[in-house]
Order: C-alpha cells, then structure tokens, then sequence
C-alpha cells in the first residue's frame, strides 16, 4: 500500500504531465518546479516542496479550468486536492 506521501508525489507527476502536453509556455516555470520535487522526494523521501508546490499548482489548475472548463481533467484536480488534505 502507498504512503499518503506516495500518493502525493504521484499525483504531482501527473500534474507535471499535465502542463507538459499543454503548449502553453506561461505554465513552464511550476512544471518545472514539480518536475524539481517529485526528483528531491525520490531522493530525499521529504514531502515538504511536494506540498508547497502541488498546493501552488493546484491554484493554477482551478484558475485554468475557471478560463477553459474542458482543458483541465476533473480528476485531475480531484487527485492533488485528496492527496493534499492527507
């Protein structure tokens, strides 16, 4: 079974995905940013910038899909938020 930290971690390299396949150049810096904090959690095993950054890429995802409802994966969202509240 999966740590919540896991959990967390998975659902911020989904997120990277995410705003790697949108073309849209504005969003590189935070996906680099959790490209950085999935690397230092599977090094280090510590959480802390995986929940600073998935929290920062979580108010960018809700702000995209307020814009473009149908860009963003409501389940996208669902995961970081579940992963977050852990």
């Amino acid at each position: 079974m999966k740590s919540q930290n896991d959990t967390l971690r998975d659902a911020c390299e989904e997120t990277a995905e995410f705003f790697r396949k949108i073309t849209d150049q504005t969003h590189h810096e935070i996906q680099s940013k959790l490209d950085f904090v999935v690397g230092s959690y599977d090094f280090d095993k510590n959480p802390v910038g995986l929940y600073e950054i998935g929290q920062e890429a979580l108010d960018i995802l809700k702000a995209i899909k307020a814009k473009s409802p149908r860009k963003v994966n409501k389940q996208l969202i669902s995961n970081l938020e579940e992963s977050l509240k852990k």
